[in-house]
């Protein structure tokens, strides 16, 4: 439907951004999302970041939408009951104004949501809409980092966490607050400090230190032997770099990746050469390009020496006896058959990397949410953990997916292959 497209390709700019601006009103929310609910109100959230305050509603596919959060695309009545929950859970805010005056507020996380033609619609309340925009007090929430999380409390801890990195603690909350931001309070089950210590507390923090950018640990006040109130102290995860969805695994740390940068290739060109070849072969062929002279473009020459294998020929000194060519010039059936097989893999290579680069001119014209839902389709038809995790590292240029990747784009694009 050429409506729902111009509407995507609108909010393209604000989902390509992958972080929702987060207010602490948004933030400290009264209510009890599950892990999927709170997953996602981000992604609304960032879906209508950048028209927030200038658009009265937002619309967004709801098949990608399911797939984004990771439903069941199909699976509208779960998405219906989460919609449900985001427009009956209550965001409360108290805080100072620009004139140092108190604010307090309330509303409900959506004003409305509606599903019809294959599209979700909704709002948010002005005023809570005018908090969440407010860029003076926010916190930045990755999406993709929020795939990570396996339970709703451990994102929520998180995200209440993580706008405190710079101070390196989130200040003293009593545990009735506490209790409040995770969604707990009410319970009588958790009034007990054993209990919520236990079954929240160790675990969410846990999961926050194992899926996420920041390290936490969590202090404790008493009053005699009664704990009152907790506070988390933050810094940064070391092993950061894992989280940088946009490296390829870790390519930009590579030598090879150093060098070809060096010599002139693209960050983005970099990382498609070694995921597509290897490290190993990319190096041998910079290593090919080096040793020749007079070359005008050695981002031209080192394409075209990846794509038909170029290599260097051994210099032999004394030249070579008449029989020795001759010798030479006899090859056995097994030479021969080893020659026709190595031909057949460069021709294989060369036709497999047009595809890959065809595949990667499809995905660009397509907008973010439609990659995304791409991507997760494609990774539901994988049935090992190998292929999952090379997908997960390399994208569309996986070569250990190569056959798959090019039969599920067919299906949805039959004449993308056909050449002119």
């Amino acid at each position: 439907m050429p409506e729902q497209k111009t509407d995507m390709d609108k909010l393209a700019g604000a989902l390509r951004r992958e972080t929702v601006k987060k207010n602490v009103a948004a933030i400290h929310i009264s209510g009890k999302l599950s892990l999927l609910q709170r997953k996602l109100s981000n992604v609304l959230l960032l879906n209508a970041y950048d028209a927030l305050t200038s658009a009265p509603t937002h619309t967004i596919d709801a098949r990608t939408l399911a797939m984004m959060v990771g439903y069941n695309s199909n699976d509208f009545d779960t998405l219906r009951m989460s919609l449900r929950a985001l427009a009956e859970t209550v965001a409360e805010w108290d805080m100072l104004d620009e004139q140092g005056r108190q604010e307090w507020g309330v509303s409900s996380l959506l004003s409305f949501a509606k599903l019809k033609n294959g599209v979700c619609e909704y709002a948010y309340s002005p005023a809570l809409a005018q908090k969440l925009y407010d860029p003076k007090i926010y916190a930045l929430i990755n999406i993709q980092i929020q795939r990570n999380f396996s339970s709703g409390h451990g994102l929520a801890l998180y995200e209440n966490c993580y706008r405190f990195v710079r101070t390196g603690s989130t200040g003293w909350w009593t545990l009735d607050v506490f209790r409040k931001l995770m969604g707990v309070d009410g319970s009588d089950y958790y009034a007990s400090f054993k209990h919520l210590n236990a079954k929240i507390i160790k675990p969410a923090v846990a999961e926050v230190n194992k899926s996420s950018d920041i390290l936490i640990e969590p202090e404790f006040q008493k009053k005699g032997r009664t704990v009152t109130d907790i506070r988390f102290l933050i810094k940064g995860n070391p092993q950061k770099a894992m989280f940088e969805i946009d490296d390829e695994g870790g390519v930009r740390n590579l030598a090879t990746y150093k060098t070809l940068r060096d010599q002139g290739v693209s960050d983005r060109l970099a990382r498609q050469w070694i995921a597509e070849h290897g490290e190993e072969y990319v190096q041998e062929k910079l290593n090919y390009v080096s040793a020749k002279d007079g070359v005008k473009s050695t981002v031209g020459f080192l394409s075209a020496a990846l794509r038909e294998d170029y290599r260097s020929v051994e210099k032999t000194s004394p030249p070579p006896s008449p029989d020795a060519i001759k010798a030479a010039q006899i090859r056995t059936a097994e030479q021969e058959k080893q020659d026709r097989e190595y031909e057949a893999r460069a021709a294989e290579r060369t036709e497999r990397s047009r595809k890959l680069a065809i595949v990667e001119e499809v995905v660009s014209q397509r907008n973010p949410t439609q990659r995304d839902a791409d991507k997760r389709l494609f990774m539901s038809g994988l049935d090992n953990d190998l292929d999952r995790e090379h997908f997960r590292a390399h994208g569309w240029r996986s070569g250990l997916n190569a056959a798959k990747i090019f039969e599920f784009w067919e299906e949805l694009e039959p004449d993308a292959f056909i050449e002119a």
